[in-house]
């Protein structure tokens, strides 16, 4: 569900958050969403009720050697998915 919202910024920097977000191909509150999305991935937990009967037996089920840090990882490609 979308809701709005309503920001006070420096026209300057509108203009060209505008601009930027036009040559990406987004609008600009696709662009606001995805950094809002990328800094906050941290404090966004999926709750286990949340996910699918199949997504929950498939939890843990694979293991590595190497100590993973998946929240790095996430945030990495979440960066470049977004072009952040």
């Amino acid at each position: 569900m979308n809701t709005k919202l309503t920001l006070t910024l420096e026209k300057e920097v509108i203009e060209t958050a505008k601009e930027y977000a036009k040559d990406k191909g987004q609008s600009l509150s696709e662009m606001v969403e995805n950094y809002f999305k990328l800094i906050t991935v941290d404090r966004r937990n999926i709750k286990t009720k949340q996910l699918s009967p199949k997504v929950q037996k498939l939890r843990g089920i694979i293991k590595t050697d190497k100590n993973i840090d998946y929240k790095q990882i996430l945030t990495e490609e979440l960066a470049k998915k977004y072009g952040v």
